[in-house]
């Protein structure tokens, strides 16, 4: 499955959902697309994974790069993700005390709203 980068707006916050997979090929588009969301005058960005059906290390280092772009600008870059295989990554590389994770966008949007990030 090739991967499909949508964006849509919650309360306001753009949502990237993404849906296919990551890999050392798709994941330099997912980092582009990042970086120009978090370019313009978003320092805020809910990446929704819901739909990815495989992440690698590339992919996750994607993420990493934008969770970094997006926390020196003073912003936040949580992650919706309630994909075992998905999740389990994160955990295995710690990456799920790093990330904001949420199983629903709806609980992302929320969680931009209070002041202490959860994993």
């Amino acid at each position: 499955m090739e991967l499909s980068v949508t964006q849509q707006s919650v309360g306001g916050v753009p949502v990237l959902a993404v849906r296919g997979e990551v890999d050392v090929y798709s994941a330099p588009a997912l980092r582009d697309r990042l970086s120009e969301l978090l370019t313009t005058d978003n320092k805020v960005v809910i990446v929704d994974l819901g739909d990815v059906g495989f992440l690698d290390s590339t992919g996750l280092g994607a993420l990493v790069a934008a969770r970094t772009a997006a926390t020196e600008a003073g912003g936040r870059l949580p992650v919706v993700c309630d994909r075992e295989r998905i999740l389990k990554l994160f955990r295995i590389t710690g990456l799920d005390t790093v990330f904001e994770i949420y199983p629903s966008v709806d609980e992302a949007a929320d969680g931009l709203h209070k002041d202490a990030p959860t994993s």
